[in-house]
């Protein structure tokens, strides 16, 4: 989005008939879909094989190299995620000193959400409570506690 000349490029590819107006992520997401389709292909042919033949062998052995690589595909698309995910609450969030680095390779966010803190003020007589937002930030190694900017 931030590189205008791409942008345009991307624009006229897409919208060449050459592509029949198909966006990128489409052609990004195609190889995923083929390696669906070839999974419930061999499905297929394990169920019209006949049992303890060389066919199913071999069958068997090309469907668990398949899910295999899907299995790699799935984690791969999860850590991009989850990559993605600490890019922008790094651009959200804004430390008072920067000795704690928000991206790593082994970092990924579990939950995040909103909570009200309640600040109870007791100097007076009367109790009085105050609410105030605060966003909590799980991740596999810590717990960030956060709170907007006033």
């Amino acid at each position: 989005n931030g590189n205008a000349g791409f942008q345009q490029v991307l624009e006229r590819l897409e919208s060449d008939p050459v592509c029949q107006r198909l966006s990128l992520k489409s052609f990004l997401i195609l190889p995923f879909q083929r390696i669906t389709r070839l999974k419930l292909l061999l499905q297929n042919i394990l169920k019209r094989t006949r049992p303890g033949s060389e066919e199913e062998v071999q069958a068997t052995q090309a469907y668990d190299a398949l899910e295999k690589l899907i299995k790699d595909c799935n984690e791969n698309v999860q850590r991009m995620k989850s990559t993605e995910e600490l890019i922008y609450l790094s651009q959200k969030i804004e430390f008072e000193c920067k000795i704690f680095p928000l991206i790593s390779q082994s970092r990924r966010l579990v939950k995040c959400g909103e909570l009200t803190a309640l600040d109870f003020n007791t100097p007076s007589p009367k109790w009085k409570v105050t609410a105030r937002p605060i966003y909590l930030h799980l991740f596999n190694d810590c717990l960030l506690l956060s709170r907007p900017k006033e």
